[in-house]
């Protein structure tokens, strides 16, 4: 029996998947969980027809998180920090800080997609981070961390 998933299930697969099962997993488990629909001529053209435009819209996303990736790959962010004796913040640099620095050169990029190479920087220098925009597009952003 051809059934389409509505939901990731163990085992079995991802969301607008075409799988085929027993009947008796079906009527006893997907359908009453809402885990899945029956797979009829026309469920299989509106699957088909909603993969065509999740990829169409997947490839526009990918093409601009693109063009943000090469507009900010000659960008050096320059972040001051209060600094003490040899070096050392008082404090630390985190990805909000990054975040704040992209903000002021135009680029509103969220703090969630930055990763730093340790949790905070706590001394100054030059570091590199990691901008995940999607999936597929991710690249590397060098930042220099200098005292006040």
């Amino acid at each position: 029996m051809e059934i389409i998933l509505k939901q990731s299930v163990p085992n079995l697969g991802e969301p607008d998947e075409l799988v085929k099962v027993k009947p008796g997993y079906f009527r006893n488990y997907l359908l009453p969980k809402g885990l899945a629909t029956l797979a009829t001529e026309s469920s299989k053209k509106v699957l088909a027809e909603g993969i065509r435009q999740k990829a169409h819209k997947q490839g526009k996303l990918i093409k601009e998180a693109q063009q943000i990736a090469d507009s900010l790959k000659d960008v050096v962010l320059q972040i001051d920090a209060k600094v003490g004796e040899n070096g050392k913040i008082f404090g630390s640099v985190s990805n909000i800080q990054v975040a704040e620095a992209l903000k002021k050169k135009g680029y509103d990029i969220d703090r969630k997609l930055i990763t730093l190479p340790e949790d905070h920087i706590k001394m100054i220098g030059t570091y590199i981070a990691e901008i995940a925009l999607n999936k597929e597009v991710k690249f590397q952003l060098h930042f220099e961390v200098v005292g006040e």
